[in-house]
């Protein structure tokens, strides 16, 4: 048995907003700032409904380039992101966490869609963009985390060393907790998403093992690359 679910309305969309009015609340009745809150939110909302439209161009586009055009938009993207947490430094930084992303995630995004997919050809929008996407954007968190903790630790006068290995180890425990996870806390997006549409859970499970492999290797590669180049920002007379 198949089973599908049907368009959601603006109206029926509208009630996925109680529980967000509800923390909203929460914010205001215990006197804290709701205004990062609400900008995320509004951005939230705007980016995806624009995102949408967007996409349904990209599916029909048979242009290599223009794939091209947004994974390079994605990698200068979520590296600006990344560097958020950081205070100090940011547009010295961003050279290194640009390297870092668009090496670690893409050098598995490679692996990915031209070994495990085999995509033909091998920019096929459809798998493409949002493999990348769930990809840069997974690096972008891990390298985010490991660039606010590198930092902190390096203010506390830790040794390069010490806080290499602190940083990257809290910039993985999201991923790693997530591997724990799956399957018996959370059914992950991709999954949930394909059997929503009908596919065999079993071969969901497949797909999903592939995208946290995937989550879990370019995260932890793009973390590396950038601690690794932060040894001859932090410590340039070692070198």
């Amino acid at each position: 048995m198949t089973y599908s679910i049907g368009i959601i309305h603006f109206s029926q969309l509208s009630l996925a907003f109680i529980p967000v009015l509800c923390v909203l609340l929460i914010f205001i009745r215990w006197s804290l700032s709701i205004k990062q809150a609400v900008y995320a939110l509004l951005r939230m909302f705007s980016q995806l409904l624009l995102i949408g439209y967007t996409l349904a161009f990209i599916f029909d586009t048979e242009n290599s380039y223009v794939i091209l055009g947004i994974l390079f938009f994605m990698c200068l993207t979520s590296s600006w992101i990344a560097l958020g947490t950081v205070a100090d430094n940011r547009l010295q930084l961003y050279q290194y966490a640009l390297l870092a992303i668009s090496l670690g995630g893409g050098l598995t995004l490679l692996l990915i869609t031209q070994g495990t997919l085999q995509l033909t050809p091998w920019y096929t929008p459809h798998y493409m963009v949002p493999i990348a996407g769930m990809i840069f954007a997974n690096s972008m968190n891990s390298v985010s985390l490991a660039a606010e903790r590198l930092q902190a630790e390096i203010k506390h006068q830790d040794s390069f060393t010490s806080a290499r290995n602190k940083a990257f180890q809290a910039a993985m425990i999201p991923v790693v907790n997530s591997l724990f996870a799956v399957g018996l806390v959370s059914l992950p997006g991709m999954m949930t998403g394909q059997i929503l549409s009908g596919t065999e859970p079993f071969i969901a499970a497949r797909y999903q093992i592939m995208v946290m492999a995937m989550v879990f290797g370019s995260s932890g590669l793009s973390t590396a690359i950038y601690l690794l180049c932060m040894r001859r920002f932090y410590t340039p007379l070692t070198l």
